[in-house]
């Protein structure tokens, strides 16, 4: 990984901390490896034309309403600052946190529930998280006792207790396409984080290359694992790996600030994983985030939005509120902001990947199933400008977004708030030709134009000028008929 497809961010200043906390944002892209593989080059191409996913970050931490994993990280950062019993010594509050899976109980879980909101959004895929940083496992693993279906956890006696199955399967029956976000580094195995010695960063806390079979216990119980999610829990679509520091020394980039605190070689033979992923799971999409090379079959630019059209598969993963983890009272954005980020991030190629955080009753704030809703509403008259679509040139010009499918070419204007649409407007779209016919998505009639040196001026009746008052962006349907 060298230099030109650099993701320049557009951070959400309120985010910073957690962007920072998970150091996706910094990347190179130069020398994307397109898959081979005939079934996963098919399902690449699904998933791109799908656009809008959920994820879901949950775990025991949203008892406490803290951020996932990080605070168990001995890091002097502003993301990894403890928040609970015990803050003051390390080592009774790592105690403290691992005791949350004896109560955790989230007894509103209704996975259904989540489907149908998702789908009601437009949705068409999602990615839940089956394991974070913390090693605390949201299935029924055999190789773990720190798990939702533990005796220790009181939700283990509830008919839903695996809980990431039980997400699968609700999702499943929607159509969605179906992915296991899974941490590479475990903060709870003994053979990540050795007891032997205290953890100092978020690192394997030991040398593996001085300890080779204590790595190889590592490797061998994050593969199997894996082998679990891939036979285990039916269809599945992608396999979304986060931790990006669990990789081989050949691959860091010095050029990336992050890479260079990477003290050892942390390769888990991805080879090995992705064969085996692929065996049971044929076409699988995996996702090896920041890694680069051939398992990581689309780039994952976090809470941030590259500045211009990516000629490679993307995903922006960005959070609905404020952080990944629930918080109590989180800040929402608002579904227009929502819907303008999804206009632009296809635009450039990519696809959008919406982070909705249950909270420890197993429900999600109220505000979220409202943001789904008018999300929705959007999505279901513009839909045929987002699904399926393919960038056109120049992408992003202003408040302009450009893309097309088949003979038609969406042109969308993002409008500020406030701001009204004009009677006369003009869409800069110069590719024109002898024929044509000129809509806005959501209306049958076609619009009275002419052409000018700087597009399409197209007369906007006083109707639809009143209808689409305060709509959160205008979609011009541009149709050659000849």
């Amino acid at each position: 990984m060298k230099k030109v497809f650099v993701l320049i961010a557009l951070l959400y200043c309120s985010m910073i901390p957690f962007v920072q906390a998970q150091q996706h944002s910094e990347q190179n892209h130069q020398q994307y490896i397109w898959p081979k593989d005939a079934l996963v080059k098919k399902k690449l191409d699904q998933w791109q034309d799908n656009k809008f996913g959920l994820l879901m970050h949950w775990g025991t931490y949203s008892q406490w309403g803290i951020v996932e994993s990080w605070s168990l990280c001995p890091e002097d950062e502003g993301w990894c600052e403890r928040k609970g019993p015990a803050s003051a010594n390390y080592f009774e509050y790592k105690k403290a946190y691992e005791n949350l899976q004896t109560s955790f109980n989230p007894i509103q879980f209704n996975p259904d529930k989540w489907a149908q909101a998702a789908q009601d959004a437009g949705m068409k895929y999602v990615v839940f998280t089956t394991k974070h940083h913390d090693g605390f496992c949201m299935f029924d693993s055999k190789y773990t006792t720190y798990k939702v279906t533990d005796k220790k956890s009181p939700f283990s006696s509830n008919p839903k207790s695996n809980i990431a199955k039980e997400v699968f399967e609700a999702f499943r029956k929607k159509d969605f396409m179906v992915g296991a976000y899974f941490s590479k580094p475990d903060w709870n195995t003994p053979s990540y984080w050795w007891p032997y010695f205290p953890p100092k960063d978020r690192n394997v806390n030991y040398n593996p290359k001085k300890y080779p079979q204590k790595w190889q216990e590592f490797k061998d119980f994050t593969y199997n694992q894996i082998e679990e999610l891939m036979t285990e829990y039916g269809k599945m679509d992608i396999l979304w790996l986060d931790g990006g520091w669990v990789r081989p020394f050949s691959s860091i980039d010095t050029s990336i600030s992050w890479q260079r605190t990477i003290p050892y070689d942390q390769d888990i033979d991805m080879s090995r994983i992705a064969a085996m992923g692929r065996k049971n799971q044929p076409g699988l999409l995996v996702v090896d985030r920041t890694v680069g090379g051939e398992y990581e079959n689309y780039v994952t630019p976090e809470q941030s939005i590259p500045d211009h059209y990516m000629p490679i598969p993307w995903e922006t993963c960005m959070t609905m509120g404020s952080s990944w983890s629930f918080v109590p009272n989180d800040p929402y954005k608002s579904s227009r902001e929502i819907i303008q980020t999804l206009v632009d991030i296809v635009a450039k190629n990519g696809n959008l990947l919406l982070n909705v955080a249950p909270g420890p009753d197993g429900e999600w704030h109220a505000e979220a199933y409202q943001r789904m809703k008018e999300i929705g509403y959007w999505l279901n008259i513009h839909g045929e400008s987002i699904y399926g679509t393919k960038p056109v040139a120049p992408y992003r010009e202003g408040q302009w977004a450009f893309n097309r499918k088949g003979q038609s070419v969406y042109v969308t204007y993002l409008p500020k708030m406030g701001e009204s649409m004009p009677s006369l407007i003009t869409v800069p779209w110069k590719s024109v030709g002898k024929s044509m016919l000129v809509h806005l998505i959501g209306e049958s009639t076609s619009l009275s134009y002419k052409i000018t040196a700087s597009g399409i001026q197209v007369r906007i009746p006083n109707y639809i000028q009143e209808k689409l008052t305060d709509n959160p962006a205008w979609v011009f349907k541009i149709t050659q008929t000849l």
